[in-house]
């Protein structure tokens, strides 16, 4: 296989006005022999800024197959998925994430007896992205896929979803009715309002749609029995975008069964029902009998009548046909031929993918334990760990920080040290945690086996009293941003770091917290006003750690470095630590009393990374820069987008108002009569109509910024359009 590769027309063009440097030439070619000599897993070590995603994107390049990345979570999915968008602008470069905005699955606590109905709340524009991406994969071979571990969860057979698509062209013999059928078959829904993706309306001779996996409509004109036209047209403006002569309409929903399959899983779903009647009734459990006869006889009804319930990916089994026990169709079983597959931050991304199937399984057990579900639910899962890695081929994991799997099943390591920019890792400075004499502060600097490397011990307190690590960090902290630059803390635990920043506050200290309580918009916010310098100092948990570039940041103190656990380990101290990468005036402060194991080694390899980066700057005469990166004020930018909307429809309105006062021959007709009628509404009618106008606007805003990926401003947005509608209920 490998040896027609070479034959086979390249089908990525990447992009790119910079050449590989520093180790990047070394590892693309490491990984390209790795691949080319079957080897189905290897490790990039790539430590941070080096440019892991500009590697990955030629190695893609030249490898010349599909590729699945897999991340550990939405945010940095949008961020990988638009680099490669840039690397690679030709090709199908698709986002694939769950697309609920709220999830709580169905489950069932014994204890306090208590069922929970799954509640969810689906993200219409993300499901239209999971819609592009499986369409992209049925029909094209140049394409890159950026998902989150939701690739592993049940999907749907991609050969019922393919073999259901329907093609429409000029001149096709089809009647109106015939095709709105056709429609509601593939399970688009009827509407008289406004066309959202995955709906259809019928006005007059004419039928329009809008592609579940679009944001435009399409507009079908009749002629007897005949399609007469097929128009492309922008859903806001209602402008035609082309005139087609053929399109191809793939499934609203990704779950397809044909009829005939349909009716064989209603029979195995009664013969299920039955069977587990007679297995309650032996345990004597008339409860739970009642429970699963009520709960499943209304499914079989609502499958049997309108092809669909809620709840019916729970029946999945039985309606793809599959025997107890098997692998449900996921995201892979989409890839037409072999694949790439790049784990990216696998020292995060592998234990999600590891964990997912024994949390799902427990909750489905008690289900079918207390009569909520049937057996067979539980095959409606994700994919266990050894099941993912039969359905993929060869695998890159990508880390500065990888683990020991990673490390013993890899059958390459590659490591990219080497920053092209010149920047070195950070110095690091160790001192004591409390409050002490100054005679009692050369404990630190007695341990000799750190001397040497790029450590430097406290000694500036040598003749006084050392007042502890908040009084010294703050005392750093303060020289830091005297120089124009940042700083970052990192605690233990959430209730630390709102109590530093607001001990810090009563210092007249712009600081602020940040951890997972946060909603996702405002910690944008406090990032943006961070980046800015409106705030100074940052203090968080862990999310300090993976995928946060803040080049600004010249300064990080880890409080109770010493602490060994999750938040302190050899991994997560490097990953912190990296995050003053970025600045050519990095420093990194660990507040330890001892040295533990975590500590000598993330000091170790940072010095290790430290040295190389320094002989080669040396060798090829290098100054190392602090990256500038533009700061986007996501926020800002939406408040004065939504004022210039708003002053746009009022300066309209007013305009309108205008010519109803206008006598003239040019103000005859239908535009007369609407500016009269606006004339006559009450200012409550008046603003509602300006609301709805600005919803619209507000509208394609969200579309656009959906399909650019700044899922941050979508949100915005969105919640922009929340607000405008509750103002037009009131």
């Amino acid at each position: 296989m490998q040896k027609n590769q070479g034959n086979r027309k390249n089908i990525f063009k990447l992009h790119n006005p910079f050449k590989p440097a520093g180790d990047q030439p070394r590892a693309i070619l490491k990984l390209l022999n790795g691949l080319k000599n079957g080897m189905d897993k290897q490790t990039l070590i790539g430590a941070t800024g080096t440019g892991k995603t500009f590697t990955i994107a030629n190695v893609i390049a030249k490898y010349n197959k599909p590729t699945l990345v897999i991340a550990h979570n939405k945010t940095l999915a949008a961020q990988l998925a638009s680099e490669f968008r840039e690397f690679f602008p030709d090709a199908a470069v698709h986002y694939f994430v769950s697309y609920y905005d709220y999830y709580q699955p169905e489950a069932y606590m014994p204890v306090s007896d208590t069922y929970i109905e799954k509640d969810a709340q689906i993200n219409k524009e993300i499901d239209r992205l999971r819609h592009a991406t499986t369409q992209a994969l049925l029909t094209r071979r140049d394409v890159i896929i950026v998902a989150s571990v939701s690739c592993i969860y049940g999907l749907g057979s991609p050969e019922e979803y393919e073999k259901v698509n329907l093609k429409l062209y000029v001149g096709m013999k089809i009647d109106r009715l015939t095709l709105m059928r056709k429609f509601i078959e593939i399970h688009f829904e009827r509407t008289n309002a406004d066309l959202n993706s995955g709906t259809f309306r019928s006005i007059g001779p004419k039928v329009e749609f809008m592609p579940v996996s679009e944001l435009f409509m399409y507009q079908i004109e009749f002629k007897g029995k005949e399609i007469f036209r097929i128009l492309k047209i922008d859903p806001i403006s209602l402008q035609i975008i082309k005139e087609e002569e053929n399109i191809f309409i793939f499934p609203a929903k990704h779950f397809i069964t044909e009829d005939s399959k349909k009716k064989k899983a209603l029979v195995e779903i009664k013969k299920e029902l039955n069977k587990q009647l007679k297995k309650f009734e032996k345990e004597g459990k008339p409860l739970e009998a009642e429970r699963i006869k009520r709960r499943t006889n209304y499914d079989i009804a609502m499958i049997k009548e309108v092809g669909y319930c809620n709840g019916i990916e729970n029946y999945s089994r039985h309606l793809s046909d599959k025997k107890e026990g098997e692998p449900p169709e996921t995201l892979l079983s989409y890839f037409k031929t072999d694949f790439l597959t790049v784990i990216d931050e696998s020292h995060v991304t592998l234990p999600q993918l590891q964990g997912m199937y024994t949390g799902d399984s427990s909750r489905k057990n008690t289900l079918v334990e207390y009569g909520f579900r049937l057996p067979s639910a539980k095959d409606n899962r994700p994919l266990k760990y050894e099941e993912f890695s039969k359905k993929i081929g060869p695998v890159i994991y990508t880390s500065a920080t990888p683990s020991d799997q990673e490390r013993t099943q890899s059958k390459q390591m590659v490591e990219q040290i080497i920053r092209p920019t010149g920047l070195v890792d950070p110095e690091i400075l160790i001192r004591p945690i409390l409050e002490e004499s100054a005679q009692d502060n050369a404990r630190c600097r007695s341990h000799s086996i750190l001397e040497g490397q790029v450590v430097s011990f406290s000694s500036e307190y040598s003749s006084e009293h050392y007042p502890g690590q908040i009084q010294d960090f703050i005392k750093e902290a303060e020289k830091t941003i005297k120089k124009g630059f940042r700083v970052l803390a990192t605690t233990l635990t959430k209730k630390m770091a709102e109590d530093l920043s607001v001990y810090l506050k009563e210092k007249n200290i712009k600081a602020e917290y940040l951890h997972s309580d946060i909603k996702t918009i405002d910690r944008i916010k406090i990032l943006t006003q961070f980046r800015k310098g409106e705030i100074d100092i940052l203090v968080g948990v862990n999310l300090l750690r993976e995928g946060l570039d803040l080049p600004e940041v010249a300064l990080i103190g880890i409080l109770d470095t010493d602490k060994e656990g999750f938040l302190r380990s050899d991994t997560a101290l490097i990953q912190t630590i990296g995050r003053a990468a970025r600045n050519s005036e990095g420093r990194v402060i660990l507040y330890a009393d001892i040295i533990t194991g975590s500590m000598k080694r993330a000091i170790e390899e940072t010095t290790r990374r430290r040295n190389i980066q320094l002989a080669y700057n040396k060798k090829h005469g290098i100054t190392p820069k602090t990256i500038m990166k533009k700061i986007k004020d996501i926020t800002q930018e939406m408040e004065s987008e939504h004022g210039k909307a708003v002053n746009i429809e009022l300066q309209l309105d007013i305009e309108l108002f205008k010519k109803a006062f206008i006598k003239d021959k040019s103000n005859k007709g239908k535009n007369e009569l609407d500016s009269i009628k606006n004339m006559m509404l009450s200012d409550e009618e008046r603003n509602k109509v300006i609301y709805e106008k600005i919803i619209k606007m507000k509208d394609k805003e969200m579309n656009k910024a959906v399909k650019e990926l700044d899922f941050e401003t979508a949100a915005i947005l969105r919640d922009e359009i929340v607000v405008l509608r509750e103002r037009v209920k009131k």
